[in-house]
């Protein structure tokens, strides 16, 4: 049987931006891309609330339920993350080790890993304190959209394209919460044995940079590697990254055999 490839997306994104990769891996792997909490098709958070706290787990319940009826009881799977999917494809990876075939993370923003003095957490903190700051969603999504592409990203954006970034804001709140509210360290990676690549764009924040190069020296079997794109590398430069993803998963599989 093929083997399957998760994968998950980033923030303001859906499954949809794993379409390419898709299309590239063709018949030789089973593909199950998954709409995360309140984006594409997946419904927001049922229990949010003023008093709800969104975590990680939250999320990787959702994808786990998402991915049962496409996968054999007990069956591994290599996993693919970008931003937020990333974050949340190492927790998923930290629950179900003996699961996950290989782990491949494009700038998983999973800050919650560093201390609070280094400073690609103290940047994206601050970050998170502008957006939560504002006075309007308008506002909110500009700083963040701006943050992750350049600025003036936002205004540049036709105007229905801005319409739906500030529909989803709230959600990114949330997600924004789950990340800086994860307990893991980045010893708790050291059980992560599994071949994994982890890659960023040179163009991107110093944030996530800072926190690639972490990951390449925590995960215990990881390659680390800079593509010539920013932070939305997957979604604006498959042409870049999808084939080193591909020539990842075929080492991944050599090994595995």
């Amino acid at each position: 049987m093929k083997s399957a490839v998760v994968l998950l997306h980033s923030s303001m994104s859906s499954k949809s931006q794993w379409l390419p990769l898709k299309a590239q891996l063709g018949d030789d792997y089973r593909c199950i891309a998954v709409d995360l909490q309140g984006y594409g098709a997946s419904p927001f958070p049922a229990d949010a609330g003023a008093d709800y706290t969104h975590t990680l787990a939250h999320e990787v319940d959702a994808v786990v339920a998402a991915i049962s009826t496409r996968l054999e009881p007990g069956e591994a799977f290599h996993l693919i993350g970008h931003s937020f999917g990333g974050a949340c494809a190492l927790h998923m990876a930290r629950r179900m080790p003996q699961r996950v075939l290989s782990l491949t993370l494009f700038e998983p923003v999973a800050f919650h890993l560093l201390a609070e003095q280094h400073p690609a957490k103290a940047e994206i903190v601050g970050v998170v304190g502008r957006i939560r700051a504002c006075a309007s969603d308008r506002d909110a999504t500009r700083i963040f959209i701006d943050y992750w592409n350049r600025d003036g990203a936002f205004d540049a954006a036709p105007e229905a394209a801005q319409s739906k970034m500030v529909a989803q804001i709230a959600k990114v709140k949330l997600d924004f919460q789950a990340l800086l509210g994860e307990a893991a360290t980045l010893d708790d990676l050291s059980m992560l044995t599994m071949p994994s690549l982890v890659m960023a764009g040179e163009r991107s924040p110093a944030s996530t940079r800072l926190l690639v190069e972490q990951l390449g020296v925590s995960l215990p079997n990881a390659t680390a590697l800079q593509t010539r794109t920013a932070h939305m590398g997957p979604i604006t430069h498959p042409d870049i990254v999808n084939p080193v993803i591909l020539q990842f998963l075929s080492g991944a599989e050599i090994a595995i055999d």
